[in-house]
């Protein structure tokens, strides 16, 4: 078939790619349809009679929640159309068995008569079925994963009845300050699962070192300041969508260089660590130990708005403040 051929006999060609394609086409206007082919038909399960008789109803092709993707034109008797967009469209149209279907839409004026839009539909169904179920998959693995972490979380603490839902208040008031900053909810998932876990690394103290009520002597310290890299080794064969891991192993890490393991500094610890280690040491502060009673919420407030930008990352810690503040209705200072 040359080039001469096709432009000779164009609108044969044109004709016979309209009937034979797999994609729905149609024509509409204020009137109403004014052109389907074969495709539409199957795809509607309405034969192109029914279509173009005047009480045809066209948005009964359209799912009751996607019919707000359709405007009227001025005239009270006009028919309802997608807008003429070089976006794709997507929407739900029900067949005449009342079957849904997911169509994927664009859509043009016509040049020479600008009220009719032309529009090419095409049968997206299974590909959003697919997307559905992998939706669905991913969310019983996430809640699968929260739930190991919440176990893990209670077998750590059942060593240390001191300690007892600490990881759980930390993992809340981490949220809240991450909620406060306004992160991303993916980012505050991050550290919500994060902070569930961030004392793991605790499993290998001894559980008498744990409760003691008393000075702990150096080699002891040690030991509990090695908690964040067991944590950070136990952690990091798992496959989490974020670096847990690595924001465990930080969290007890200050921006000036002063914290441990590893005495990083401002720019190479984790965002969501440095939220971390602020509810950490607020939580800390607010409970009870065997070595101490708890602190008053206005000395924690104090404490760590005098070390805010020294020790402590300063947002964290104006969010902080204001939620220990609301949450003890404190007045301003």
């Amino acid at each position: 078939m040359t080039a001469d051929y096709i432009k000779n006999n164009g609108k044969e060609i044109i004709k016979a790619i309209i009937e034979n394609i797999k994609e729905s086409i149609y024509v509409v206007s204020s009137r109403g349809f004014e052109f389907v082919n074969p495709a539409f038909e199957r795809l509607t399960g309405y034969s192109e009679k029914e279509i173009y008789s005047k009480n045809f109803n066209f948005l009964q092709l359209v799912h009751p929640d996607d019919r707000h993707l359709f405007s009227a034109k001025k005239s009270p008797f006009s028919k309802p159309s997608l807008p003429a967009s070089s976006e794709l469209i997507e929407f739900r149209l029900i067949t005449r068995k009342g079957e849904v279907k997911y169509v994927e839409a664009s859509t043009s004026s016509l040049k020479e008569n600008p009220d009719q839009t032309l529009v090419i539909l095409r049968d997206i169904t299974s590909r959003k079925k697919a997307e559905e179920e992998l939706t669905q998959t991913l969310d019983k693995l996430r809640k699968a994963m929260s739930a190991t972490i919440q176990a893990i979380s209670l077998t750590i603490e059942s060593r240390d009845p001191y300690t007892a839902g600490h990881q759980k208040r930390v993992s809340d008031l981490a949220r809240s300050i991450a909620t406060r900053l306004t992160l991303p909810a993916e980012q505050i998932e991050e550290i919500r699962l994060a902070a569930l876990v961030h004392d793991l690394g605790k499993i290998s103290v001894p559980a008498e070192i744990l409760n003691k009520p008393g000075r702990l002597s150096p080699h002891e310290f040690d030991l509990i300041k090695d908690h964040p890299r067991v944590g950070y080794e136990i952690l990091k064969t798992i496959d989490f969508p974020w670096p847990v891991a690595e924001i465990v192993y930080q969290h007890h890490e200050r921006i000036d260089g002063s914290g441990y393991p590893q005495r990083l500094k401002e720019g190479q610890i984790h965002p969501m660590a440095r939220i971390l280690s602020v509810a950490d040491v607020v939580e800390a502060m607010l409970s009870h130990r065997p070595y101490r009673s708890a602190f008053a919420p206005r000395e924690v407030i104090r404490e760590i708005k005098m070390n805010k930008g020294i020790t402590y990352d300063p947002q964290a810690v104006e969010a902080c403040v204001d939620i220990i503040r609301e949450r003890y209705q404190l007045a301003r200072e």
